[in-house]
């Protein structure tokens, strides 16, 4: 791996891996984002107006747990994020489903991953893997080094109130709204997005203020299969208790995190070691 996307991941917190999944990988991705389409798990969310259009995203899905977790160790992502973190050892941790369908989806509000889970730690990576080609204007887009900046408070993901809390109480400073700021300054932040095509995986660190860009006319379709994998530096970290439904362990994997301390490495084993 060459030395520039190292020190992109480490100063950006995101960068692409051209051509990283081979034809049969990518295929295989595939078959696993629409068996995870078709079998909901427990933290499925969707909308679906009767027409064409129709979201989905869904979370650590038990039931395509054994399944991924066979699939990534045929992957290359293991062997990426050694590589990437210089780690000596790479975890999976789990798997987040994206669909948007139909031309008319709206942006996914900026947040930061680390305000819904316990994490903390250089050591995390999401490898965004898309299975249409995606103009850039429609991609991932991320603030660059926002994961050494500011940790804010999560959203509720209200599209009438994209900051709107998720703690609230002040105990973690409210997100900014990026798409104003953004709409009266076009160099408010520095935003890192890629054109991508079938094969490309864009990795990024889950602390970076980070959204999915809308769908329209020319690209009426974005579909989406996150794999998210952890290493040696990855710590536990518990969420204000300010919100019930999150208090301490997240929504994902509660009883195994509730096992750990702040500062303990993050280490389970019901999550698969794939170096």
């Amino acid at each position: 791996m060459h030395e520039s996307l190292r020190e992109a991941f480490r100063n950006d917190g995101a960068v692409l891996m051209k051509d990283c999944l081979d034809d049969t990988q990518l295929t295989k991705c595939r078959e696993a984002f629409d068996w995870a389409v078709a079998n909901p798990g427990p933290h499925a969310t969707s909308m679906f107006d009767g027409t064409e259009q129709r979201s989905l995203v869904d979370n650590a899905n038990p039931l395509a747990k054994d399944r991924l977790d066979a699939l990534v160790s045929e992957l290359p992502f293991g062997r990426m994020f050694a590589e990437l973190w210089s780690s000596e050892h790479v975890w999976y941790f789990a798997e987040e489903v994206f669909l948007k369908a139909g031309g008319h989806g709206a942006r996914s509000s900026w947040h930061q991953d680390t305000s819904y889970l316990p994490w903390a730690g250089e050591h995390w990576g999401n490898a965004w893997i898309s299975f249409q080609s995606i103009p850039k204007q429609n991609s991932l887009e991320i603030v660059r080094s926002s994961h050494r900046g500011v940790q804010y408070d999560g959203t509720t993901f209200n599209l009438d109130d994209p900051t709107e809390p998720l703690y609230g109480g002040g105990v973690l400073p409210r997100l900014p709204n990026i798409d104003a700021e953004l709409a009266e300054d076009p160099d408010a932040y520095d935003i890192a997005s890629w054109a991508v095509e079938p094969g490309d995986v864009v990795a990024l660190h889950p602390r970076s203020l980070h959204g999915g860009a809308g769908v329209d006319a020319g690209c009426p379709d974005r579909h989406t299969l996150v794999l998210r994998f952890f290493g040696d530096d990855a710590t536990f970290r518990p969420l204000p208790d300010a919100n019930k439904r999150y208090a301490r362990n997240g929504v994902l994997f509660e009883d195994e995190m509730a096992k750990l301390n702040q500062g303990e490495p993050f280490r389970s084993p019901i999550f698969r070691q794939v170096v």
